[in-house]
């Protein structure tokens, strides 16, 4: 399974795994893969410098990479206030009459905050700043091609840059842009993804940049014969997120996650939808009441990033401490139907690099 984006790298196998979690991502880079921790979720810049002071304690000198969120175009900045007073009173009353009817309870008093504001722009360029303070191999930009300034910092580092693309067009500019690695995210993958599936983006992505760049598959991609399809099509390596979802390593770094751990085993690959309730941009997630909600007639349109976060910011925060696997807000794909166990990391890249074996073996006889 190696490419020579291994040998670039310093990895054993071309699995990068993106995960909110620094105890999935290390894991990942300890099996051998390319652990990507997300950074979004890090309002204080100095919890994510604490992250990546663990992560750099806990990797065995491996490789592991940055995952930022930056809009190519800003979006609406300001401060907290500032920004709370744009959310239209509807949509407010529309969260809260959602959440109890759905039997969401407040938040103690002394838990209510700001909410994620990793969307904002300042706020990713934070991440950027502490992130190059540390060792990562790689600083991938969840929205396009980061501003030119921060690739320009990466390189100077010799950091690798890496940029999501949803269609042919964003990834010729990304790489006119600086980009070392476009991660071509089919439809099936969770979070913000676009439009064009898997196997259909790939190869276009590939005959379009793929001699100037590596070019990585993402979307639907959690066992070997899917990695290996992916090498057939010409990419360098896979892109991988909702499979670290349901791992042990995940449940265990990040507390409070029983109610969507048993949603997301209980789902199959049908059980997903794509909204823009998350973030305000197109993102899939597992179906909820909460999802069905926002669908539901009567229901507002979402606003615009970073608003729609800072309007159910809270209301995640709820969700989530309500612990009910039917009203859960999380980020999915498609490929959460292939899991009904939690297993720890190590094991399920073990897995995936024996059936990829298996499968290229199969394929030569």
């Amino acid at each position: 399974m190696r490419t020579e984006l291994c040998d670039r790298l310093g990895i054993e196998h071309p699995i990068f795994g993106f995960t909110p979690s620094e105890h999935v991502a290390a894991a990942v880079s300890r099996a051998g893969g390319l652990g990507v921790l997300g950074a979004v979720r890090y309002n204080d810049p100095a919890d994510l410098a604490a992250a990546l002071d663990w992560m750099d304690a806990n990797t065995d000198g491996r490789p592991y990479g940055v995952d930022v969120v930056m809009p190519m175009k800003a979006p609406t900045e300001g401060s907290f206030g500032d920004l709370n007073a744009l959310v239209p009173p509807a949509h407010r009353d529309f969260v809260e009459k959602t959440l109890q009817e759905l039997g969401v309870p407040p938040l103690p008093a002394e838990e209510n905050d700001q909410g994620v504001l990793g969307w904002l722009h300042s706020v990713a360029r934070a991440h950027v700043e502490i992130a190059l303070e540390h060792r990562p191999a790689l600083i991938a930009n969840a929205l396009g091609s980061p501003p030119a300034d921060v690739i320009g910092q990466a390189h100077d580092r010799g950091i690798l840059v890496a940029a999501l693309a949803g269609r042919v067009d964003h990834a010729r500019r990304q790489v006119a842009d600086g980009v070392d690695i476009v991660v071509a995210q089919g439809s099936e993958a969770g979070g913000h993804t676009g439009e064009v599936g898997t196997m259909v983006l790939v190869p276009e992505i590939v005959d379009a940049v793929g001699e100037q760049v590596p070019v990585l598959a993402a979307g639907g991609i959690g066992s070997g014969r899917q990695v290996t399809a992916a090498l057939a099509l010409g990419a360098s390596g896979v892109w991988m997120g909702s499979t670290w979802l349901l791992t042990s390593e995940y449940a265990e770094g990040l507390p409070g996650q029983t109610a969507v751990s048993q949603a997301l085993l209980k789902a199959s690959s049908s059980d997903t939808v794509r909204a823009r309730i998350y973030s305000g941009k197109m993102a899939r997630l597992v179906k909820s009441k909460w999802t069905e909600a926002w669908a539901a007639p009567g229901a507002p349109d979402p606003l615009p990033m970073p608003l729609q976060n800072l309007l159910v910011g809270e209301a995640h925060r709820r969700i989530s401490a309500a612990d009910d696997p039917e009203v859960v807000a999380m980020p999915a794909g498609q490929i959460i139907g292939r899991f009904d166990t939690l297993r720890a990391v190590a094991d399920v890249i073990a897995d995936i690099v024996k059936e990829a074996e298996e499968t290229r073996a199969r394929l030569a006889t």
